[in-house]
């Protein structure tokens, strides 16, 4: 179609391409010619058993057929319409979401993707509350756009500082593993972990005064920052500070939610309602660029007579709305939730026993289809294999070790993401497992025992 050679993909790529999050002279990537399924293959037809869901988007895996479908189909019958129309795609996905998200959140403005999800969800909080303060937690990514590396908490945002949007301010995540309060009393037990993290939240709230916050943004589950679960109760003392001072709370649901964690949305775990939610990713699996904001009917009915400035050329795309259509249909008709969470308990059972065969392994974590594995050196002073922000030679041949052995997985740090397609098998995850336990041999090699 592209009169474009296999041997051609790799060097015209690195020729004429920009990369995004690399050094330009140090980019190695993988020249990718199919998928199907959980696997994908590269120009020598070497295979790749997918344990990332490429971006962590993937949710249904490569190829379906009904997604591909409905793209052809869209792009025969309307390819694209002005944002002010309505279409028939829209008028579906807009009754679909409404089915299976979170209580009265039934309205929805779409979007291109996360980041511009998570923007939209500030404007429509700031223009709401006439309050300009968004708080979010330090171990959080939002995006890549100015406002939503803004909204980042990870060091990701700290190049382009001071010229993002304004008002933002973080506060700590309740990562039990390495708590900031909790290292001279570790047996501390849940519930009073959590208070202490909602008493932190609260006394920052105080110190920067209610009647200027107008949302706490936060994910469900925090994505690349680790796999971090919230401890019980945290989500629920969440809403019962926003309700007390008059904030909105803002689930960024972009990597945890469509059936990643077990739930449609990582947010149903803790029976909480947001007030606004952001949704990407895992709203078409990629199959075509798309983003969403679900509100609360009371925000919608604020701009019933104010007008909302703000708005994508691209906004309710035909051809992303009619993959976010097939895509949820799948996922109803062959019940991948259930699955991925059945195929969760699975995921925990091997993450376990790989943590009890390796001295390097530090602490495992998982909700449904979303796991990490912490690579440590020292299992008694938690010290990483890579520093923080950085790197190291032996998670770097770790990642190496994986590649060229056909599993596709994601390092960050000294972190090991675990995020397969739902679709995954016991058999097909017992694969990955296998590889991973001689890629883990590496580290411990250099790890105390």
């Amino acid at each position: 179609m592209y009169n474009i050679f296999d041997s051609e993909i790799l060097p015209l790529s690195l020729e004429h391409s920009f990369w995004t999050w690399s050094a330009q002279g140090k980019v190695s990537p993988i020249a990718v010619t199919k998928a199907k399924g959980v696997y994908f293959w590269d120009v020598d037809g070497k295979r790749y058993l997918d344990f990332n869901s490429m971006t962590m988007c993937v949710n249904i895996g490569h190829g379906d057929q009904r997604v591909i479908d409905a793209i052809c189909q869209q792009a025969q019958n309307l390819p694209y319409v002005a944002p002010g129309m309505a279409s028939a795609p829209r008028a579906a996905v807009g009754s679909l979401l409404a089915s299976i998200t979170p209580g009265t959140l039934n309205k929805f403005l779409f979007t291109l993707g996360g980041a511009d999800a998570n923007e939209n969800a500030i404007k429509l909080a700031r223009a709401f509350t006439g309050k300009h303060k968004i708080l979010t937690r330090y171990r959080s990514y939002h995006g890549a756009s100015a406002g939503a590396m803004a909204l980042t908490g990870d060091p990701r945002r700290h190049p382009w500082e001071p010229t993002l949007m304004p008002g933002v301010v973080h506060f700590l995540d309740p990562y039990r593993y390495r708590s900031t309060f909790h290292r001279l009393n570790p047996e501390i037990s849940e519930a009073e972990f959590s208070l202490d993290y909602l008493n932190h939240l609260e006394e920052i709230i105080q110190y920067e005064g209610p009647g200027t916050i107008a949302g706490i943004l936060l994910e469900s589950v925090t994505g690349t920052n680790g796999v971090i679960i919230p401890p019980a109760g945290y989500m629920q003392g969440v809403r019962a500070l926003c309700d007390r001072y008059g904030i909105l709370m803002i689930a960024d649901e972009v990597m945890s939610g469509f059936g990643r964690t077990g739930e449609w949305f990582a947010i149903d775990h803790w029976h909480v309602i947001p007030d606004l939610m952001t949704m990407a990713k895992g709203l078409t699996s990629a199959y075509a660029p798309l983003g969403a904001v679900g509100m609360k009917p009371e925000i919608f009915e604020f701009f019933k007579d104010r007008v909302f400035q703000g708005g994508l050329t691209y906004t309710a795309h035909p051809i992303s709305l009619a993959a976010a259509y097939a895509n949820i249909k799948a996922m109803q008709d062959d019940h991948m939730i259930a699955h991925a969470k059945e195929m969760g308990l699975i995921l925990h059972q091997l993450l376990a026993e790989l943590g009890e065969n390796h001295n390097s392994v530090g602490e495992v974590r998982n909700i449904g289809l979303f796991g990490v594995i912490e690579i440590v050196k020292n299992r008694k002073t938690k010290e990483p294999f890579a520093a923080f922000n950085g790197t190291s030679s032996a998670m770097i041949a770790l990642r190496k070790f994986c590649l060229e052995a056909g599993l596709y997985v994601y390092t960050h740090w000294h972190t090991i993401l675990i995020i397969p397609p739902l679709i995954i098998t016991p058999a097909q995850l017992a694969e990955g497992f296998s590889i991973l336990d001689k890629a883990i041999s590496i580290t411990d090699q250099e790890a105390d025992s």
